[in-house]
């Protein structure tokens, strides 16, 4: 099966597009740990937690939207 190079940037921007929402969310979740008082390495625990659940879930819409286009 051939996938075109227009499918190919489409589904780049997809991801990258995940990544950045991913990390946004772990920015997030480290801010608001730190300014309720938790220590660093919990606001960093907490924001590697975010990161890896957002990709996660974000990597899992995208295939499922482009296993449906193919």
């Amino acid at each position: 099966m051939t996938t075109s190079p227009t499918h190919l940037a489409l589904l780049t921007l997809a991801l990258l597009a995940a990544v950045l929402l991913a990390l946004l969310a772990a920015v997030a979740a480290g801010l608001l740990v730190r300014w309720d008082g938790g220590s660093l390495p919990a606001a960093l625990l907490r924001a590697g937690i975010a990161f890896g659940g957002t990709l996660t879930l974000l990597t899992a819409v995208v295939a499922l939207v482009a296993g449906t286009l193919a």
